[in-house]
This record gives structure tokens, sequence and C-alpha cells, in this order.
């Protein structure tokens, strides 16, 4: 078994006698027909049809490629200049944001300027007048609508920088130079007149705004002034530091006013035990507090006491107000003394007159008595002053905080003002240095020049793009082309569409002639020639190596491999169209089996149009249609060729009225069996099989059928249409056979061709061939 075929046997005679089984090929599985082109074109697709469509390529291209060409050589050449504007500058200056730019917070990058805006301006009609002015005065032509409205004057930002380039075309170098010298001037001057503008705008701003600033931080002055005197305050800090350092010494000072009460009261305590006063005696000593001198010092002594107390609140000790006190304080309590000695003094001498005890001491005790008296009542009034102090200071550290953050909100808001103020003067001062100054905002960084070259047309970029245009709409029109041309340019697509094996590829010849008349009718011979009539023969026809002939000896070669076990010994020569070569393919087919030494009958089984007598120059006076309607045999029929060894032919006869019904009669099934068991291969030469049953009828009993397609000439469809009529006679179509192939040649040929004997070699060997036979 071979390529997948499936053999089936079938009985047949050998014409020895021996029955033996042939397994024949199954019918290859054809495709189903294409009813639709596929949209999609491989890469060898592609360059097969720009292969075979390069003249309409070329056409097209060398066309388009003219026609470009000529219409950039027609039109006038332009020249193009420019200059460059820088319209901002690198570091701004100047910026009236910057007043409203917070300190410490980064300006955010980016410029401030819309430049498409700022275009537009530039292209204006009243910006552009009184440059058309000083235009017009050299150059009467041009005009706001030559100018602009026809873009010949271009303006654009480059990239995102700051540089606005400025573009002008015209067909004349000079007049592109001074018509854009004339607009940088007019920009550069309007540019100096936006700047004084918007300068003066800035200056009228912040004089409108100064006024505010300044009354504004002179209230907050007024207001922060206002609460130092009302709070007496000059320093949260430091007024803090004070009230601390004065609370401590409050503090301290009460702390030594209980320990000395204690020990007066205590020191009173003693005096009094041992003086061992009597009621009435405690009575006597309290007399003091109903003396009216001694009530009179006490009270003024704690008015002293109190205001000192108060005064430690709000100063220190080392303060004037302090001090004075202080030496009030000490000049009282001698008073005080003295008269509580004089109070007592008198009360005591009455109770002492009737004691036992001497007078010194009691004296001196009553003396103590006294003075510890004193010092009770002067602690007490201490005392009750300290408290109070202390009350005050705890309400002012109470206070503090509250009075420390009113102080600091006014103080940021004051700063804030004056910050803005100070800002407001020193940009008013920067804008009037700028005014003063005759410096042109915008700069030339690329000045206009004179071009030397025109930009327009150019010539090597168009007749690029013309040959790129044309290239490519070749290819479009060979793909057009291609698609509406429907039949097959390659062997490759010819096996492609038909899903069957190629055989053969036979190249074009067109050099074929018909072969001189040299037949003889003969008689069939036998299985093996005798002797005497190897010697009766003519001298055989040498096989000239070509690659037209070496493509059938490869053709025969593939259909004697399509049958591995048992060699095939009968096929049909068919096309789907007429004109398709089949005639030719079948008699040098049958040609180049008989050189390879096979017993090869060729019958011309077309009864409608034969061509195979044609081909070869033989009679057709009798031939297959005889046979079948006449009681000629079919040994008086074929004739022989005897130049050809073992090639025989059966030419088609008289055309008969009915071909179909002759070609499917029982003789012609005998015919057929007959052929098959005398002769090694029989080739029959059929009509095309579209549209006619004759080479579908007689390839059901050969091993079966060959087609052949003839490139450049059979349609697509044509062929799949009669590959499914095969398929429905359940014919086995071995394969198919590309013919006329234009610039093809067998590799092996070219490859191979050293191999060949030379013809010095072909010359001994027919001598040498010719003494054998003789």
């Amino acid at each position: 078994m071979e390529r997948g075929n499936i053999q089936q046997p079938l009985s047949s005679n050998n014409g020895n006698g021996n029955g033996k089984h042939l397994y024949l090929p199954s019918p290859i599985p054809l495709t189903q027909p294409v009813d639709k082109e596929q949209d999609e074109l491989n890469l060898r697709h592609l360059v097969s049809v720009v292969r075979r469509r390069a003249v309409v390529i070329a056409g097209v291209a060398i066309a388009v490629t003219s026609a470009i060409s000529f219409w950039t050589f027609s039109q006038t050449p332009k020249y193009e200049g420019k200059f460059q504007l820088l319209v901002e500058p690198v570091t701004e200056e100047g910026n009236l944001d910057k007043l409203t730019q917070v300190p410490g917070v980064s300006e955010s990058p980016g410029s401030i300027l819309d430049y498409d805006t700022q275009i537009e301006v530039l292209r204006s009609p009243n910006l552009m007048a009184p440059i058309l002015e000083e235009i017009e005065k050299d150059y009467k032509d041009v005009s706001y609508d030559s100018l602009i409205g026809s873009s010949e004057l271009n303006i654009e930002r480059l990239a995102e920088t700051k540089i606005l380039e400025v573009r002008y075309r015209d067909t004349d170098p000079k007049k592109v130079r001074f018509v854009l010298h004339q607009v940088a001037r007019g920009y550069l001057r309007y540019s100096l007149q936006e700047r004084q503008i918007n300068l003066k705008k800035g200056i009228q701003f912040v004089e409108g705004q100064l006024p505010q600033l300044r009354d504004r931080v002179d209230k907050l002055q007024g207001q922060l002034q206002a609460f130092r005197q009302q709070n007496n305050l000059l320093d949260p800090e430091t007024q803090a530091q004070q009230l601390s350092t004065r609370v401590s010494a409050i503090e301290q000072e009460q702390l030594q006013t209980q320990v000395g009460l204690r020990e007066a009261r205590s020191l009173y305590t003693t005096i009094s035990s041992q003086l061992g006063l009597s009621p009435n005696e405690a009575l006597a000593t309290a007399a003091l507090s109903e003396a009216p001198r001694y009530q009179e010092l006490l009270n003024k002594l704690q008015e002293v006491e109190a205001k000192i107390a108060t005064e430690l609140s709000r100063f220190t000790e080392e303060s004037p107000t302090v001090q004075a006190l202080r030496n009030e304080q000490r000049n009282l309590l001698p008073l005080l003394e003295q008269e509580s000695q004089r109070v007592l003094g008198a009360n005591l001498s009455q109770v002492n007159v009737s004691n036992d005890s001497p007078n010194s001491i009691r004296l001196e005790l009553t003396q103590q008595l006294v003075d510890a008296t004193n010092q009770i009542q002067v602690l007490q009034v201490r005392q009750n002053a300290i408290a109070q102090a202390e009350r005050s200071l705890n309400l002012q550290v109470k206070q503090m905080p509250v009075i420390a953050r009113q102080y600091t909100d006014l103080q940021r808001e004051l700063n804030v003002a004056t910050e803005s103020l100070n800002r407001f003067l020193g940009f008013r001062e920067g804008l009037q240095i700028e005014v003063a100054q005759k410096a042109l905002p915008w700069q030339i960084i690329l000045k206009p020049q004179e071009p030397q070259f025109p930009v327009s047309p150019n010539t090597q970029r168009n007749i690029l793009l013309g040959a790129v245009a044309g290239l490519l709409l070749g290819i479009g029109a060979a793909l057009l082309v291609e698609r509406l041309d429907n039949v097959f340019h390659s062997p490759d697509e010819l096996k492609d569409r038909s899903k069957l094996p190629l055989l053969g590829v036979i190249p074009y010849n067109k050099q074929l002639k018909v072969i001189t008349p040299v037949a003889t009718v003969a008689e069939m011979v036998p299985a093996e020639d005798s002797t005497t009539e190897k010697k009766n023969r003519r001298k055989p026809q040498w096989y000239t190596a070509s690659p037209f002939l070496e493509s059938f000896r490869s053709l025969h070669t593939n259909i004697r491999f399509l049958g591995s076990d048992t060699p095939i010994h009968s096929i049909v020569i068919s096309s789907a169209t007429p004109a398709d070569g089949k005639s030719t393919i079948a008699v040098h087919l049958a040609q180049a089996a008989a050189a390879m030494g096979q017993r090869v009958l060729l019958v011309d089984a077309d009864l409608r149009r034969p061509q195979v007598h044609k081909i070869l120059g033989l009679e057709n006076k009798v031939g297959l249609s005889n046979v079948i309607a006449t009681g000629i045999t079919a040994k008086q029929a074929i004739q022989r060729l005897p130049m050809w060894d073992h090639l025989y032919v059966l030419t088609a006869g008289q055309l008969p009225p009915d071909p179909t019904r002759l070609l499917c009669s029982r003789k012609m099934q005998y015919l057929m069996e007959q052929f098959h068991a005398v002769f090694d291969l029989v080739i029959y030469d059929t009509p095309p099989t579209l549209g006619l049953a004759d080479g579908r009828l007689l390839a059901a009993h050969t091993d079966g059928v060959v087609m052949v397609a003839g490139l450049g000439r059979t349609d697509r469809s044509v062929l799949m249409q009669a590959l499914d009529g095969m398929k429905v006679s359940n014919a086995t179509v071995l394969g198919v056979v590309a013919n006329g192939v234009k610039g093809y040649t067998t590799s092996s040929y070219y490859n191979y061709q050293q191999y060949y004997v030379t013809d010095s070699e072909v010359l001994r060997a027919k001598q040498l061939l010719q003494k054998k036979i003789d």
C-alpha cells in the first residue's frame, strides 16, 4: 500500500492463461468544490503573483512614478526661512503671582503663558497691520490673506520650550528674508508695548493695594498696644516667668509668717503662765484692743502690709514702690510697740501691786508679754495680707494662657500684614525700575537668513514616494488582476487547490512539431518478440535528453510508484476542458514508457475530436470506432511505430454519431480486457470530462485517471467540477499533471547534466548497438 490507498482485488488474465489478482488503488477522496476565493494570501502565493504579474507591477509603478516626477518638475521652487523668539525669560522676574506666593512653598513648575492664545494674537489682523504696512513699501503684492490666510506664514511652538518658531515660504528668497525681518521687528515692538502695559497695570494694582495694607497694619498695631496696656504686659513669656518667681516668693513668705506666728503664740502662752495672770489680768492685757491709738497704728500697719502684698504680686522686692512701703512698715512698728507698752504698763501696774514677786522680774516679763502680743497681731495682719496676695497671683496665673494666646494671635496677624506690605512695597519698586528700562522682553535667538536652497518641491522625496506608491499600486493592481484571472498559474497552486498528488510538471515547449509519418500497420505481437522479428526491426529512435522529455520520464516513474504491490496497467489521460494538452501528454507518456522497456498501447478514445493520429502523423482510416462497430479486429487496427520499440497505437477511426454508446458497449469492455492482458501499459486518451461522460465510462474499467491541467488556461472552478464528477462516478483519480509550465526546468536535469553522455559517446554507443543488431 502507498499514499494511503486501500487496494482492491480485481481478477484479470495476463494473456498467458494464468489468472491473477490485481490490487488497484481505491479512489482518492476528492475535496469539496471551493465556492469562493480565500481572502488571505500566503507569502509564497504573493511572491508567485509578483513574479507572474511583474509586467503589470512594473507598468503601474513606472506610470505613477513618471506622473509624480512630471508634476514635481513642473512645480515652481519655493524657499523657506525662519527665525526663533524666546517669549518668556528663563528665570521669571517681575511676575505678579509672586505677591500671592506663600513663603516657604515652592512655586509650581511650568509656563504661565497660553501659547495657543499667544500665537492667535500674533496672527491677528490688528497686530499684523503695522507689519504689513512696512512690507508693502517694497512688495505691493503682499496682503493679510496672502500672508496669513494662505498659511505661508506659520507660527508654532517648539515642543515644550519657551520658544516660538516663525516660518515663511515664497518663491523669492530675498522676499522671504525681508518679510521675516519685518515680522520679527513687529513682534519685538509688540512685546515691548505689552510689557510696558503689563508693568503699568502691575504698578496700578500694587498702589491700589498699599493703602489697605497700611490701614490693616496700623489697626493691628493699635490693637496690640491697647492689649499690652490693658494687661500691663510686655512679653507673655517674661511675664509668665516673673509670675512664677513671685508665686514662689509669696509661698515662702507665707510659710515663714506661719512659723513666726506659731512661735509668738507659744511665747505669749509661756509668759502668761509665768506671770500667773488671773482673768482680770488677762482682761487688762486685752485693753490693747480697746486703745484707740493702738488700734489706729495697728490698722495703718495692716494697710501697709496689704499694700506690700499687693505690690509684690505685680513687682519684685527691689521695686521702688515695695521699698517705700517697707520703710513705712519699719516706721510703724516702733510706734506700735511704744503704744502697747503705754497701755499695758498702766494696767499691769495696778495688777502687780498685789503680787509678791519682785517688781523687776515682773516688769521684764510684762515687757516680753507686750512684745509677744504685738508680734502676734503683726504676724496675723501679715498672714492675711500674704493670703490675699497669693489669691491675686493665682488668678493672674490662670489668666496668663488666655492672655498669651490673644497676644500671639495679634502678633501673628501683625507680622503677616507687615510682610505683605513690605512685599508690595518692594515689588512696586522693582516694577518702577523695569518700566524705566528699555530692554526688550522677547529675544531673537535665531535671526532670519536668506534661504539658499528650495524646500518645495522636494524632488528626491517626491520621486521616492512616487516609486513606493507606484510599487504598492502595482502590487494592488496585480492582486486585482490575479483575483479576476481564475486560472491556475503554478504547479503548487494546482496541487494545493486540487488536494491531489502532483504526478508531473511538463515544461512549455514551443518547438513541438508533428512527427513525420513513419508508422505501418502491423499485427498484434505476442507477449515475447522472436529473434527474427528483432532482426527485422528498424533502428530504434535514440531518446535525446532534454528537460521536456525528462519531465515525461518523471511522470511515468511517478505513475508506476503509485502501485507499489502491483504495477498499474491501464490509465485514462483526460482534462477538464479542451486544449489543455492531454493528447500531447498521452503521446509523450507512451513514448517515455516504451523507451523504458514497457509494451505500451496508446488508444485514442476521443471519438469526437481525435488528436493522436495528428500528433504522430498516422492514418486514421481504421481505428477504435471501426473495431467496435464493424467486424474489423483489433490486430488489423493497431498500428506499430517501428522507430519506438514496444509502442503501439490504436487511433480513433471514423467519428461515430453517438460516441458514448460505443464506449459503454460490451464489446468495448471486452476489448479493454484484451488490451490489459496483452500490453504492460494501456493509455486511453479521452475527451474532456466536464459535460461529457466518455472519460468517466472508460475510467471505471481502468486503474485510474490522470487529470491534465494547462497552466494559464484551465479554470479553477471547472477543474474542481470535473473532479467532483469523477468522485460521483466512483473513478480513481491518480493525480494531476501541470502542463505548459513556463520558465520551468527540472533541477535534476541541470544538477546532474554532467552524468549524461556527450555527443561523441552517443555516436560510439550507436555504433556498438548497430553492430550488435547486425
